[in-house]
């Protein structure tokens, strides 16, 4: 490959990766603007904070999605050997638990679960 679109590449994912970090960031930013607005609105200390706990969550889960993004392109397009394949798949694995888990913490179910609502309107 050519040394420039090497270079190239490498400055790709880590800019997705800054990317990344920067959602991380600046979603944990706005939801703790966002439940401190609620509460001194007056809003019930619990619903203001499922709110926060609910905009932080989903600003990781994209945090993350740019994250494993910018290691797939680090292991498939920059290193791809064996050993950088083997240690993608134990990231995208971990990665994909906390997705999973941070998913569960901000609906309340499963990915793959309809709401009632939902699986009674397909049904009829």
């Amino acid at each position: 490959m050519d040394e420039w679109f090497t270079s190239a590449l490498r400055m790709t994912t880590r800019l997705i990766e800054i990317g990344g970090i920067a959602i991380i960031v600046i979603g944990l930013m706005a939801g703790t603007i966002g439940y401190l607005r609620r509460l001194v609105v007056g809003a019930p200390g619990t619903e203001a904070y499922s709110g926060y706990r609910s905009s932080v969550g989903r600003a990781i889960l994209l945090g993350l999605e740019f994250l494993v993004a910018a290691d797939i392109i680090n292991t498939v397009a920059i290193e791809p050997t064996l050993q950088s394949l083997a240690i993608l798949a134990g990231i995208i694995l971990i990665r994909t638990f906390l997705s999973f888990s941070l998913e569960v913490e901000i609906d309340g179910r499963w990915p793959w679960q309809r709401q009632d609502g939902q699986s009674r309107e397909k049904a009829s």
